[in-house]
């Protein structure tokens, strides 16, 4: 007999939710954590970013009151009044996440590291267990790039930069992708220094389009860009010693080149679990092909050779998927065309499905519509023109769309519902929005669709015909 029913290495987001539901249907479970409770989401991610953002916003728009005749004097930063609004966000919602709530759930709560010494059984600390199911969940890691002299530098992650005591002077920021991104304009919101070095263009993995518009904000805010720029060398300082001979210099240093996952000291192959260099491989139903006991979720999973989706809410969808496969024996698999992805700036970046050049680089017959928010009544009355829905359309339907507005991660859910579902452009079309909302602009470029059909000379000549009847 097992010890447990099933065990789950990493109490982050897709880790909990697969425990908390496996303890409500009644299993023994083991909740084997490490680290903090919440992992990274909770603790160095999701959510200290976005109260940090929430700062900076406040400070931002105070500055641009102006613009509606509320004029107010330069917005004074208290860095430790803001460190304790970041703190508090995370104390707010640590007890849904706690140690305690998943005792009184039933789960055994085990904070240690674990490590796989059979293909059915674990060593937690000292103590050695087994389970009918393990769903590993052990996240990932900020990826740190190999450069000369960066490890003789002190420099921050996300992981360490929430804990800074010192408001940063020169914040210089290695990697222009969402984390960089958030962290410019926040740092630049708050009264900060702030210059990104990407090697690439910056938000490389989105449509330019949409891009464009989102770096003038931020160079406008004050953030410095260098993009195409390769870092040969880290000196003391901190200082980043460019390919073409420049040298920028700064008080602090924040890596933000991606995430690996967190592979190391689990003992896979004692567990007989193939990884690859993305993650754990498995199938689209999240289990792993050589020990069909294992399962591995969230930022860890590479289901089907596709590669890791880095997202808490990818996480509570592969959570979803193991729950339906694992414990209610019910076929569920990984699909990816309708996952979102939103970068926090503001305005936020938004996308589902395919940008344009995707789509055009899997053959499609494309057609992209666009509705400009300098177009839309209600971004026009709040002064906040800058931005765009765009729709990749092909056969009548939304292979992708892309949003650049304010709030657009609350927009972009009824995008992945359409392409998820497959619903038709004229559906989308002929939908009723409120007015006036930003949520025009997305029923506005689909109509776009139609509207050269509509107004074409043959429909002009047939509706004159049609006046004649009576």
């Amino acid at each position: 007999m097992a010890d447990f029913d099933l065990a789950v290495i990493g109490a982050g987001a897709s880790g909990l939710a697969v425990a908390s539901v496996a303890a409500r249907l009644g299993l023994s479970v083991a909740l084997i954590e490490r680290g903090r409770m919440g992992g990274d989401c909770l603790n160095f991610g999701c959510v200290p970013s976005k109260a940090l953002l929430a700062a900076a916003h406040a400070a931002q728009s105070a500055r641009r009151a102006g613009r509606y005749g509320v004029h107010l004097p330069e917005p004074e930063i208290d860095w430790q009044a803001v460190r304790a609004h970041v703190r508090g966000a995370i104390a707010a919602i640590a007890p849904t996440d706690s140690e305690e709530r998943y005792r009184r759930l039933g789960a055994t709560v085990l904070r240690d590291s674990a490590r796989f010494v059979a293909p059915d059984a674990l060593a937690v600390g000292g103590r050695r267990i087994t389970a009918r199911r393990i769903v590993v969940a052990a996240g990932s890691h900020a990826a740190v790039p190999d450069i000369p002299g960066l490890a003789d530098v002190r420099f921050l992650t996300n992981e360490t930069l929430f804990d800074l005591p010192e408001q940063p002077g020169h914040l210089l920021i290695l990697g222009g992708g969402p984390v960089g991104l958030e962290m410019a304009q926040a740092h630049a919101g708050l009264g900060c220094r702030v210059t990104v070095v990407q090697s690439g263009s910056i938000a490389a993995k989105e449509d330019p389009e949409l891009v464009a518009p989102l770096r003038d904000i931020l160079v406008g805010q004050g953030v410095a860009m260098i993009e195409h720029a390769d870092v040969v060398a880290v000196q003391p300082g901190p200082a980043l010693v460019l390919r073409d001979g420049r040298r920028i210099a700064g008080t602090h240093l924040l890596v933000a080149t991606g995430r690996r996952p967190s592979l190391a000291d689990l003992g896979l192959d004692a567990g007989e679990v193939r990884v690859t260099p993305r993650g754990i491989a498995t199938d689209r139903g999240l289990r792993s092909p050589t020990n069909r006991r294992v399962y591995a979720v969230g930022d860890i999973a590479d289901p089907a050779g596709v590669g890791p989706r880095a997202f808490t809410h990818a996480g509570s969808y592969h959570a979803g998927i193991v729950i339906r496969r694992a414990l209610f024996r019910l076929p569920a698999r990984v699909d990816y065309p309708a996952l979102p992805r939103v970068t926090y700036t503001d305005p936020e970046l938004a996308q589902v499905g395919l940008t344009e050049a995707e789509a055009r680089e899997q053959s499609h017959a494309v057609t992209a519509l666009r509705w400009p928010l300098a177009e839309n009544d209600r971004a026009i009355a709040e002064a906040e023109t800058a931005g765009l829905v765009k729709l990749v359309v092909a056969r009548g339907r939304v292979l992708g769309a892309g949003i650049l507005a304010p709030h657009a991660g609350e927009m972009i859910g009824a995008w992945s519902l359409a392409i998820g579902r497959r619903i038709s452009l004229s559906r989308l079309a002929g939908m009723i929005v409120p007015y006036p909302t930003r949520a025009e602009a997305g029923k506005r470029a689909a109509g776009e669709f139609y509207a050269a059909r509509l107004f074409a000379g043959r429909t002009r000549r047939l509706v004159r015909a049609l006046m004649w009847l009576p």
